[in-house]
């Protein structure tokens, strides 16, 4: 490749700098009660370059698949990897502030949401996302699009909710007790797309149903209904394993049950005589 072809390096969302709108002169009317020319519409204003932070320019330079053109999810523990790595080169604040205008940037921001893994400096993937931090990539990424759109994107980050929540493997309360606090649009999204999730759900059980009361064969099934058989084969594949998902955590739920019954009961310890009956002092709580 050569120099003229290589990629910048991305710039950051910091706020830019309020550029200028610039406006033409107005010219006057003509004496004697001539009309005067049609005033100029006010140009667009013109966007000023965001200034990329130095150190992520050096970033950009040693590891391109990961700063370039393309964003992708950093491993946890990349910034110990870049002090280890180049001692000499970054400086521990720099690098830190400089990683966090990068990790904040509404690019990266959409790789997390994507639901890609996690990569090291090479490029390649070492580990998943956690579930919550795909969902909360995809909440910011839906507040600052939406902030400027014309449209509502409800709708998009709903079908992103909806993937992510089956892509974590969770169910309705794990999930949300692994997200945790949400505000008023992200509890609106999150009860749509489980009810979406329901729904399909539904479906794909009903259409088991009919398949194994049918006797038939996939594709004299799809056949008898009209549908593909590939789209059907893989629908009853998601219906069983959701069977036997939720089998498996009922059969784990009883068994823990039958635990707790069975556990002997702990014996409560002998009270012990103190000197000083009274309440320990509490330290007064902080401004």
């Amino acid at each position: 490749m050569n120099e003229t072809s290589v990629p910048t390096p991305i710039e950051t969302d910091a706020a830019p700098a309020p550029a200028e709108a610039t406006m033409a002169p107005q010219r006057q009317g003509r004496q004697g009660g001539g009309r005067g020319r049609p005033q100029a519409r006010p140009q667009n204003p013109v966007r000023t370059p965001r200034p990329v932070h130095p150190v992520l320019k050096q970033l950009f330079e040693l590891y391109p698949a990961m700063f370039g053109a393309q964003f992708l999810p950093l491993k946890l523990g990349v910034f110990q990897d870049l002090l280890a790595l180049h001692p000499e080169l970054f400086k521990r604040d720099e690098l830190k502030v400089a990683l966090g205008l990068h990790a904040r940037s509404t690019r990266y921001l959409e790789s997390v949401a994507s639901g890609q893994q996690r990569h090291d400096l090479n490029g390649e993937p070492v580990e998943p996302v956690a579930p919550e931090h795909v969902h909360h990539a995809i909440m910011e990424v839906f507040r600052r699009r939406q902030a400027r759109a014309n449209q509502d994107l409800r709708p998009y980050a709903r079908a992103q909710l909806i993937e992510a929540i089956e892509a974590s493997g969770l169910s309705r309360e794990a999930y949300l007790l692994c997200v945790r606090q949400q505000d008023d649009v992200s509890t609106a999204l999150l009860d749509d797309a489980f009810a979406e999730l329901a729904e399909q759900a539904a479906k794909r059980d009903a259409l088991l149903r009919m398949f194994e009361a049918s006797a038939k064969t996939v594709a004299e099934f799809s056949d008898m209904y009209g549908m593909d058989p590939d789209e059907v084969t893989y629908t009853l594949e998601r219906a069983r394993h959701a069977q036997a998902a939720a089998a498996l955590a009922a059969a784990a739920a009883s068994q823990a049950l039958l635990d707790l019954a069975s556990a002997p009961e702990a014996e409560a310890p002998a009270p012990t005589e103190t000197a000083d009956a009274s309440p320990p002092a509490t330290a007064p709580e902080a401004p």
